[in-house]
């Protein structure tokens, strides 16, 4: 008979504070909204995602000029992303890889020959 009252008392209380959260997480989205809280934490999360990398920041990473051959471009890449894959960090070495990958797209728009 104890068993049986307590898991009432368990299953009782599971209920009051499911509830009782579903109640704050609603009154917290409409705090959200009311404060415009939400709208800047999305346009924030869409500004990040928009910063693409510049032409001229991925020739600054690489080390290059507008006149440099691709062939001297994937000679410095490689160079670089080797260096920061033995001692360096990985968020250089995707910055490296991002800025080839930038002037890739680049070289391939202009016709110039970009293989991949």
């Amino acid at each position: 008979m104890a068993a049986k009252i307590l898991a009432n008392l368990i299953v009782m209380g599971g209920g009051i504070l499911a509830r009782a959260f579903v109640q704050a997480y609603r009154q917290a989205l409409a705090n959200a909204s009311k404060n415009g809280t939400a709208q800047e934490a999305m346009q924030n999360t869409i500004h990040r995602a928009s910063k693409a990398m510049t032409e001229q920041e991925a020739r600054q990473i690489l080390g290059v000029s507008e006149g440099t051959a691709w062939e001297e471009i994937l000679k410095k890449y490689d160079v670089l992303f080797e260096r920061n894959t033995k001692n360096g960090s990985f968020y250089l070495q995707s910055k490296v890889h991002r800025a080839k990958e930038c002037l890739d797209a680049v070289y391939k728009g202009k016709g110039g020959s970009a293989p991949s």
